[in-house]
């Protein structure tokens, strides 16, 4: 389980487009890594276009934004095209690096349960420090609640 304050734990994953993505590769500036359980469905495009319709502040305050779900490259290019996503959405099909950030697990959802991703999300210093973690993450609060966070630091 990740905790605030420890390093973020590095990975390399395809996005949409797919380049590989270095975690690492991104220091010097904060990160914002959210997971989020399937393409295209109503609480992940909320939140995805929540981000969108607020990326000059996400611009302004220096930050990355990645989104990270089981879906594989193509699922995450249509997504991006269909709904103009201006951040990368990284396939993590086998989902090693939601195992590793602790948030792949057993779920449940209209009476039935299966493997799947905590919405989740891990504000990442400029250092590679995990500076919040937030645990089943709201979709309708979502990008406000990491503005402000980013706001904060």
């Amino acid at each position: 389980m990740v905790r605030e304050g420890d390093v973020a734990p590095d990975f390399t994953l395809r996005s949409d487009s797919g380049e590989e993505v270095t975690l690492s590769s991104l220091r010097g500036r904060p990160v914002v890594l959210y997971f989020y359980p399937r393409d295209d469905t109503p609480g992940c495009t909320r939140q995805a276009c929540d981000i969108r319709d607020a990326w000059g502040d996400f611009e302004e305050a220096g930050a990355v934004v990645l989104g990270v779900s089981p879906d594989g490259e193509a699922s995450h290019a249509t997504f991006k095209e269909k709904y103009g996503l201006p951040f990368p959405l990284l396939a993590d099909e086998g989902h090693e690096v939601s195992e590793q950030y602790g948030i792949w697990g057993e779920r449940s959802y209209a009476g039935r349960t299966f493997m799947g991703v905590e919405r989740s999300t891990f504000v990442i210093a400029a250092d590679g420090t995990v500076a919040r973690v937030m645990r089943k993450v709201d979709p309708k609060t979502h990008a406000d609640d990491v503005l402000a966070i980013l706001a904060a630091s």
